[in-house]
């Protein structure tokens, strides 16, 4: 019986379990048993169970990775029994009580925001010609391309839905910061990381798609807290 815990990979906002592409090949040459949730997007509260169910039906041990909004997810999921560490990759990670956008309202809206369009149904979007020079400017345009057609919008909800007890508090922790990032402010992953103290933190200088442009790191630095963790 292996002696490694599962992961599971957390997708953000416009996004969907496709955007860990690069990094899954990676992962599964380790021989890890790995899944990747496709999430709502629909509320906070949504995310949160969808999450925590298929991380409960997993047999053992397991880790949990979130990328962007899929750190909100993660922080609250993280309290499922068998979850044995967080990953955070250029995440939102909340204490209790927090929204993203309380987080954003903390100093001046990063340039992506600019590029953040609403629809008639209560959906955000990036607009499409803002996409790779705001989520993924270091990747190629036909691989920008296929993310900001196939984008999967988010609940304006979800940037005001409130975060419960934090699991990176109970549980070990681990961060990756990216220094170029056009969605989230480097300076608020910064913060993040000095007020989680995780394991490990660590600087890429990527763009917000950093699971895509450094998948090696990425891959590298998960299978460290899995070692940690197993």
């Amino acid at each position: 019986m292996s002696s490694k815990p599962n992961i599971l990979l957390v997708h953000g906002a416009w996004g969907d379990a496709g955007h860990w592409g690069h990094v899954i090949p990676l992962l599964h040459a380790k021989g890890y048993k790995i899944n990747a949730v496709e999430n709502p997007l629909t509320s906070l509260a949504d995310d949160i169970d969808r999450t925590s169910k298929l991380a409960a039906a997993q047999s053992g041990p397991t880790l949990l990775v979130g990328h962007s909004y899929g750190g909100v997810v993660i922080t609250g999921a993280g309290h499922v029994p068998n979850v044995v560490g967080l990953v955070y990759v250029a995440a939102f990670a909340p204490d209790e009580g927090e929204t993203p956008g309380s987080i954003f309202g903390m100093r001046e809206p990063p340039p992506g925001a600019a590029a953040i369009r609403p629809d008639a149904n209560g959906y955000l979007w990036i607009d499409q010609t803002q996409f790779h020079e705001n989520f993924c400017q270091d990747l190629d345009q036909t691989e920008a391309l296929v993310m900001a057609v196939t984008q999967k919008p988010i609940a304006a909800r979800c940037f005001d839905d409130k975060t419960g007890a934090p699991a990176w508090k109970v549980k070990p922790s681990w961060y990756q910061v990216s220094s170029n990032d056009r969605m989230i402010p480097p300076e608020t992953e910064h913060w993040f990381v000095e007020r989680m103290k995780p394991q490990k933190a660590i600087t890429l200088p990527s763009s917000h798609a950093s699971l895509a442009s450094y998948p090696n790191e990425i891959a590298a630095l998960i299978e460290e807290a899995a070692k940690a963790v197993a």
